[in-house]
């Protein structure tokens, strides 16, 4: 009973370590039987199997006619070799795939790369370098205050008395400039004249008087 219970446990413990430990890895000969040359279509070998990060692909060829470089997207396009990540002729080429994405390969010989001895992989699963990048912390914007025009000033002017002209009444018609306007007489009666003339002579009313009886007494004596 014992040894039973101890079997089943022994079981269990084989099953999670078996879980927990990663798949092993796969190598990938390229081209099968066919190999790395030309004339073989590398873009349907490539579709028919998955890669995840940890496996390889191994190159074989003929040395000294072919060779096998792994570029840049870029250099893919234009098979182009002149920037290599790694490349290698012994013939017998293992590629380790150590980041998952995109993976790309040629021949260096001219002309190879062109007539066909080129492959490209997508690799799946997370390992080496292709961690994701972290997202970059937003930095607070502080908040500005608002630009608000200056309240505009008034100019001080100093205020002015309209200046104004007092209208003077008309001088009397016919009477000489700087003289008392004659107040108007009763009929029957002596006027009475005043000289609007120097500062302190008397009133010539009384001279009227005296030369009128002068004229009087002169005119009975020659009567």
């Amino acid at each position: 009973m014992a040894s039973g219970a101890g079997s089943c446990l022994a079981l269990v413990v084989m099953i999670l370590v078996v879980r927990a430990s990663p798949a092993a890895a796969t190598s990938f000969t390229v081209g099968d039987k066919s190999g790395w040359t030309l004339g073989v279509d590398y873009t349907t070998w490539a579709s028919g199997n998955t890669f995840k990060v940890g496996d390889s692909l191994v190159f074989n060829y003929a040395k000294g006619q072919h060779t096998v470089a792994e570029v840049s997207a870029a250099d893919y396009l234009a098979c182009a070799a002149a920037n290599p990540l790694g490349s290698d002729s012994s013939g017998a080429s293992a590629m380790p795939l150590k980041t998952s994405g995109k993976h790309y390969f040629i021949c260096t010989v001219t002309g190879h790369c062109a007539g066909g001895m080129k492959l490209e992989v997508t690799v799946s699963g997370s390992g080496g370098s292709s961690s994701s990048p972290s997202s970059p912390t937003p930095t607070p914007r502080t908040p500005t205050t608002p630009y608000t025009s200056p309240t505009p000033t008034t100019p001080y002017t100093t205020p002015t008395t309209p200046y104004t002209t007092t209208p003077t009444s008309p001088a009397c018609t016919g009477t000489t400039p700087g003289a008392t306007p004659v107040t108007p007489v009763t009929p029957g009666t002596m006027p009475y004249y005043y000289y609007n003339g120097a500062a302190g002579l008397a009133p010539v009313a009384s001279w009227a008087s005296f030369a009128m009886v002068c004229a009087a007494i002169v005119q009975l004596g020659l009567l």
